[in-house]
């Protein structure tokens, strides 16, 4: 009994000194690791940081007002662009949407776009949203256009005031729905004050209106004695049409999305020596790359305006 007493007794004291010394080998690990700590997390932000970056620089890329992109310069950006927002419906066709499924993409677009032009320093953006042919459509289309002019630009007065972007529309207006135009004068009464951002709408505009209604109005006044003939140039002409709005009337730089390559009765006076760039590329896709794009084919053009250099 005693000798098994013993032997029982002699594994214990083993068991018992194997547990102390891997308890003893834990606590020292785990010190060992508490001590280490502070030196290994400035590691782990290190590389969560350049995770971080790496996904912004991948992904996104925000243009700041204080340096444009690579291979542009601020001084040659054009102080005017113009676009004519074309193939919001085949877009939509294309990704099996519906019609004003392209319009409401189209109009976000828009806003980035307009957006990147302002931080890139161009003035003054202008946008072919609504032709007078356009009233030639299917009604129903026309009537879901005019509620999105209305609802998109109610939904954006607080954002253009936050941005401090002056919004304009030009355009007849005849035809337009008395709620929309009240949305417009709100719009507009709200973001007047605004001077180095302009956005204008062109909205159930045409260009030979335009030049027709300055002229009428031209007429009108010399009848009254306030214009001899022999004032009538280029310089009143220009103060008669609707883009006397802007400090800029005529356009630097003309974008036309889609593949079309006309002006379609757009700024048909102001666009005599604007560059005109067209693209291939649906509107709703003409994103920043696409942009940079093209005020990279304007910077690297020669402007003679008719002259030979």
């Amino acid at each position: 009994m005693i000798f098994i007493h013993s032997i029982i007794h002699a594994k214990h004291l083993q068991f018992f000194t194997l547990s102390t010394m891997l308890s003893l080998l834990c606590f020292l690990l785990s010190l060992l690791f508490l001590l280490l700590l502070p030196c290994l997390r400035p590691c782990f932000s290190a590389k969560g940081s350049l995770k971080d970056k790496k996904k912004i620089d991948k992904g996104t890329y925000v243009v700041g007002e204080e340096e444009p992109p690579k291979g542009l310069r601020r001084e040659l950006m054009p102080r005017h662009v113009a676009v004519i927002m074309d193939g919001n419906r085949r877009w939509a066709k294309q990704a099996g949407l519906l019609t004003s499924q392209g319009y409401e993409a189209g109009a976000k677009r828009l806003i980035e776009f307009a957006e990147l032009c302002f931080k890139l320093g161009i003035n003054t953006v202008s946008a072919f949203a609504f032709s007078t042919e356009n009233w030639g459509r299917h009604k129903i289309e026309v009537k879901c256009l005019m509620y999105l002019f209305q609802r998109y630009l109610k939904s954006k007065i607080q954002f253009f005031q936050s941005k401090e972007i002056r919004v304009s529309v030009i355009g007849n207006l005849a035809k337009i729905p008395e709620s929309l135009l009240g949305i417009i004068t709100e719009i507009e009464d709200a973001t007047k004050s605004y001077k180095k951002k302009h956005l204008i709408l062109a909205i159930d505009y045409s260009g030979r209106f335009d030049i027709l209604r300055a002229c009428k109005s031209i007429v009108k006044k010399s009848e009254q004695g306030l214009i001899r003939e022999e004032e009538v140039d280029e310089t009143l002409l220009e103060r008669e049409l609707q883009t006397k709005c802007t400090e800029f009337p005529s356009p630097d730089l003309l974008i036309r999305t889609s593949g079309e390559q006309r002006i379609s009765n757009f700024f048909l006076w102001q666009l005599a020596y604007t560059e005109l760039f067209f693209s291939p590329v649906l509107w709703p896709d003409f994103d920043k790359d696409k942009l940079l794009d093209a005020l990279d084919s304007y910077q690297r053009r020669e402007r003679r305006f008719g002259c030979r250099v």
